[in-house]
């Protein structure tokens, strides 16, 4: 049987890229991409000539049946999404899930994702953390956001830089306005920041001035004092 090969891509700085990540996209017999405009961009700036296959949130149920098909015929396949880990908050669970269901080997390489950077310079606890993810848009999200109040770990979301303020609006009235919060944005690229303070302090910064870029909140847990 071939190898389902779990490929780490940059959040940002296409030099976060890992030697071994270029090897493997190089070597295997297909990659799959959530966006191949947006892969084949990324391939070609590695000199990475293979065939790409599109494989996302959308198609992934139709697709995952014949990639195995391929794994168990011999061939090793790549799986990547547009930038980070595949499976992270972007497609890839539900194939990984259906490879190692058929005895298929599945190697997933270390490399970037967004959360973790974000949430070691948070300043706040990273020793235990609860990663959450997008929030539902509009059913469940208050009740997701209630069921968090008792939470001790410190909390990770991503969020749309739309809808950030919204979110920490949200969070201070849920939480408190003095909870402690660090908005990361743009990690890895030219304009990376980080905004940290209280839920008020970040709020009233972020409505002077208007957050752009990919986000990560990193929001402190209950204190136990």
């Amino acid at each position: 049987m071939g190898i389902l090969y779990i490929v780490p891509t940059p959040v940002g700085n296409m030099e976060d890229m890992t030697y071994r990540a270029v090897r493997i996209l190089k070597e295997v017999d297909l990659v799959l991409a959530e966006d191949t405009r947006t892969s084949g961009i990324l391939l070609k700036h590695f000199d990475i000539r293979n065939q790409l296959m599109s494989h996302h949130k959308f198609n992934e149920h139709g697709t995952s049946a014949g990639i195995v098909n391929r794994l168990q015929a011999g061939e090793n396949v790549a799986l990547i999404s547009d930038a980070g880990t595949p499976g992270i908050s972007d497609p890839g669970f539900f194939l990984v899930r259906e490879a190692v269901k058929a005895g298929i080997e599945v190697q997933c390489l270390p490399g970037a994702t967004a959360f973790v950077p974000a949430l070691v310079s948070s300043g706040l606890p990273c020793d235990r953390f609860a990663f959450e993810g997008f929030l539902p848009q509009k059913k469940g999200r208050q009740s997701k956001i209630e069921s968090l109040k008792e939470e001790q770990r410190t909390m990770i979301f991503y969020e749309s830089p739309y809808r950030v303020v919204k979110t920490l609006e949200q969070f201070a009235e849920a939480f408190g306005a003095t909870r402690q919060v660090s908005v990361c944005r743009e990690i890895s690229k030219l304009h990376e920041e980080s905004v940290r303070g209280s839920l008020e302090e970040v709020i009233s910064h972020f409505k002077e001035k208007e957050p752009k870029g990919e986000i990560v909140i990193v929001l402190a847990g209950k204190s136990d004092k």
